[in-house]
């Protein structure tokens, strides 16, 4: 899969479908004690667009992820997803627009654990009110798209760490959300499976789907197309990486497989008319539990 830096070409991720204007946040610990986790931050993210937001523990990611995500709202300043202002609204009203507009990828996957995989996918078209059968045809299409169409019925105990990650993609997927805004996807991982799951969002980013990657790991974040910096709760560097120093996750994954041996399978599927050509995923990966290398993308 050849990568092309497509950001500033005309027309291109010209639509911002979410953004944050001059948000503060700030943590009253004690009558006396207050701590600034976010200073002033603004932040567009365009559709289409792959960006990977890098900091530190303590730099205010994570308080910016869960601002961006609709789970916290700003001191002062203002959200918007769209043209829509959110900053006021209700918990409720802000679980809606949440359930519809963004779908999370999670370190720990989050998943349910007496649950199918198809019924863990399906999760969030119950909160939206979407019947039964209609539930159960589109996550079998979102599993089907991350390579898990024969393991619709697998609980969480029958996957590896990989395909758990997978199935939270999907689920994130399943709702055709406007943003997938993934928190350290790869840290649970071994080196395989970080890999792999690094493919699929560059695949899915080809296929115009907007990312947006939290992470501490640079070279996690050299998969992005645009690296956003924050520090001291301040965004210090925003920038697009050049052609040349972005990690084609596909080339990556291919030179793994060729380093331990592995001669690479190729699957074909067909998205939106095309036709996708990608590296096979393998089905045992290493459990979490069992992994050696961890958080290897």
């Amino acid at each position: 899969m050849e990568l092309s830096n497509q950001f500033n070409q005309p027309g291109f991720h010209d639509d911002v479908v979410l953004e944050v204007r001059d948000v503060e946040k700030v943590y009253q610990i004690s009558d006396d004690v207050e701590v600034r986790a976010l200073c002033g931050v603004s932040l567009q993210i365009r559709r289409g667009e792959f960006m990977a937001i890098i900091g530190q523990s303590g730099s205010g990611k994570s308080t910016l992820m869960h601002t961006i995500g609709l789970l916290d709202n700003p001191t002062t300043g203002e959200v918007f997803v769209g043209d829509i202002d959110v900053t006021d609204m209700t918990q409720n009203e802000l679980a809606r627009i949440r359930n519809k507009e963004i779908g999370f990828v999670f370190q720990s996957f989050n998943l349910l654990a007496r649950t199918t995989a198809l019924d863990n996918v399906a999760l969030p078209l119950v909160y939206a009110g979407v019947g039964a059968g209609e539930r159960a045809r589109r996550a079998q299409e979102a599993l089907e798209r991350v390579g898990l169409g024969d393991r619709l019925d697998h609980a969480p105990n029958q996957l590896s760490g990989g395909q758990q990650q997978r199935v939270a993609i999907a689920r994130a997927l399943v709702t055709e959300p406007a943003i997938i805004l993934a928190d350290e996807p790869t840290g649970n991982l071994d080196r395989r499976s970080g890999y792999e799951i690094m493919t699929f969002f560059q695949e899915l980013n080809e296929q115009g789907i907007t990312i947006v990657l939290v992470t501490h790991d640079l070279r996690v974040a050299q998969h992005a197309e645009r690296i956003v910096e924050i520090s001291d709760g301040k965004i210090t560097d925003d920038r697009i990486v050049p052609d040349g120093e972005r990690i084609d996750a596909h080339a990556e994954l291919e030179q793994h497989l060729i380093s331990i041996g592995e001669l690479p399978e190729y699957d074909e599927y067909q998205y939106d008319g095309h036709s996708v050509h990608t590296i096979h995923m393998t089905d045992a990966t290493p459990s979490v539990g069992h992994a050696t290398e961890r958080g290897g993308a």
